[in-house]
């Protein structure tokens, strides 16, 4: 489910939000699906329970998560995540594809590599 990169340079509660974010959106993990406790996922992944804790926090406050005291964490999908979401990603994406075209990249190349993206979420 999550896999770990030490060698990352990105600190591993950033590594375990944005894999358990992935399955959200991506709807490799439904809406309301339990997520694994925070010791239970901490000792899968042999980590401390304090950066679980940080990564489901954090998605708690961006609506990914929902935490029920007592009961645990639950996927929440909801419209309103979304669409922040993807403001922000496309926010990005602006600010990448203005210094790709800057570098020489041609419109032909970034429509390629989208439409391959693109094909290859379909084959997943």
């Amino acid at each position: 489910m999550i896999n770990i990169n030490f060698r990352d340079s990105r600190p591993i509660y950033e590594q375990v939000k944005t894999t358990l974010r992935k399955l959200i959106v991506s709807g490799a993990m439904s809406p309301d699906e339990k997520l694994p406790s925070v010791r239970e996922l901490a000792s899968q992944l042999v980590i401390n329970p304090n950066t679980i804790q940080r990564a489901y926090r954090e998605l708690e406050q961006e609506g990914y998560i929902i935490s029920i005291p007592g009961k645990g964490s639950y996927a929440n999908l909801s419209a309103q995540v979304d669409e922040g979401r993807k403001k922000e990603l496309l926010s990005a994406m602006d600010e990448i594809v203005t210094e790709l075209l800057y570098l020489g990249v041609t419109l032909d190349e970034l429509d390629r590599r989208i439409r391959e993206k693109e094909a290859a979420r379909h084959e997943d």
